[in-house]
């Protein structure tokens, strides 16, 4: 490839010109070192004026381009294939919040900008930007928009997308459009930005989004409750949306053996002096007095779907609640290599996804070690699977698609989705377009030609 390196130079400087490929190294490997890929350069811009004017060289000469954020996603769509085809285009330097609109209740953060940034800048002025994830210390905005991230809150204040009120983007052409008002009503056309929200940087680059902003709760409760099963546990989730008005922010299922796992390898505490089936961690969050999250739960206890529970009393304890859930991936590692389903059922489902999809793994692979947790309130199961003691992790692996395919095609068949936060990035194209409806898959190719017609956003991602 003959690289205009003179001309990215001249825009960016030398130093923001990575060729060296230690230095390279960080950005070309998916954190989990599935996958390691190869780029002639890094490119790292600090504005969008410049991202700009590197997509115009870019799309002039037809060289591909990769957008990476915090390159900590999970479908392989921010690295580089093996090819070395594609420029790794890196926006971690682009990390300014321009405005915080505290009357307003909005924001304007750079793509770069680092999730947990957002959020304590904006709890200093009293609000509070929706989001939670296990990655938020090095999660970015662009990233999360780019994949209309999920997370533990979805349940009360939706995806990312729902925290979008304005978007600015560079194009395939290298034009910016630039939609940041604050506007929670505009009917004047196609809303470009829901487009480009999710489409995982095969539409444009993302460079900087308003975000809506809320009161900051004043009170903030979560419990830990032990539950017989699953049907249990969303019956519980109901009764406690109800219960609480609606306040329930966070309803996170896991099974004992993530618990299990979570206790014996990081050294969590046993959270009740018992072990239960399952376990739920749920959060209200709520502007008026205490208690209202104790008298949800004494509903369960009375209508018997509830085992046991206990209420944080401390930040400290409401912390050790959380870093019991978010330590099961970590946990889990300890047991070897692992297949990951990120999916989405109606929620009403869940039980049955759960009994039907462990039945799958079982006929599959006899004896697989089975996490199947995550955030039931919205319908998003992590089934994330570990090999059967004494299985080899090269025969565990080579089951890879044969599980993904009858994983898949059971949450279709229950009306769900085989991506339900993680996006579909390079990993999992093939199933997509094996199993994805062909009218819509058809419409999509129509709305990335008429994008990207040379096709140099993120090439082969997604579609």
């Amino acid at each position: 490839m003959n690289l205009p390196l003179d001309q990215f130079s001249k825009i960016l400087g030398d130093k923001s010109v990575i060729r060296n490929a230690s230095e390279m190294d960080a950005y070309m490997k998916e954190w989990r070192g599935r996958v390691v890929g190869k780029s002639p350069c890094v490119l790292l811009p600090q504005t969008t004026e410049q991202v700009s004017a590197i997509v115009k060289i870019c799309a002039a000469q037809k060289i591909a381009l990769v957008p990476q954020g915090g390159n900590n996603g999970l479908v392989g769509a921010g690295v580089p294939t093996t090819d070395n085809s594609m420029i790794t285009l890196s926006l971690k330097r682009m990390n300014k919040i321009r405005v915080l609109d505290a009357d307003d209740f909005s924001m304007i953060a750079e793509a770069g900008c680092i999730l947990t940034v957002a959020k304590e800048a904006a709890a200093l002025q009293s609000r509070l930007l929706a989001m939670t994830l296990a990655s938020e210390g090095s999660a970015s905005i662009g990233g999360l928009i780019a994949t209309n991230a999920g997370g533990s809150y979805t349940l009360r204040y939706g995806n990312m997308r729902e925290q979008v009120l304005g978007l600015e983007a560079v194009m395939a052409d290298g034009s910016v459009v630039s939609e940041l008002r604050s506007l929670r009503k505009n009917n004047s056309g196609y809303d470009l930005k829901q487009l480009l929200i999710g489409s995982e940087g095969t539409l444009g680059i993302i460079t900087a989004a308003r975000l809506k902003l809320l009161p900051k709760p004043n009170l903030v409760e979560a419990a830990l409750v032990a539950l017989p099963d699953v049907k249990s546990a969303i019956t519980a989730l109901g009764v406690l949306r109800e219960a609480t008005a609606d306040r329930l922010s966070a309803f996170e299922l896991m099974p004992r053996l993530a618990i299990d796992s979570a206790v014996r390898f990081l050294n969590k505490r046993e959270p009740f002096d018992k072990t239960y089936p399952w376990y739920a961690l749920v959060e209200t969050h709520d502007s008026g007095g205490s208690g209202t999250l104790e008298k949800a739960l004494e509903i369960l206890f009375g209508k018997n779907l509830a085992l046991d529970a206990t209420v944080a009393q401390n930040q400290a304890q409401h912390r050790a609640f959380w870093n019991l859930r978010e330590g099961i991936v970590e946990a889990q590692k300890s047991l070897g290599a692992s297949l990951k389903h990120d999916l989405a059922a109606p929620v009403g489902r869940i039980a049955e996804l759960i009994e039907k999809g462990s039945a799958v793994v079982e006929k599959t692979i006899p004896g697989t070690r089975i996490y199947a947790f995550g955030h039931a309130g919205d319908g998003n199961i992590h089934f994330n699977l570990s090999p059967p003691e004494g299985m080899s992790k090269e025969a565990f692996l080579a089951k890879r698609e044969e599980m993904a395919a009858r994983l898949n095609d059971l949450v279709l068949a229950l009306g769900g989705s085989i991506s339900a936060e993680h996006g579909i990035g390079r990993f999992y194209r093939d199933e997509f377009l094996r199993t994805g409806d062909p009218l819509q898959i058809a419409l999509m190719r129509k709305i990335k030609a008429a994008f990207d017609p040379q096709n140099i956003l993120n090439p082969g991602v997604l579609l």
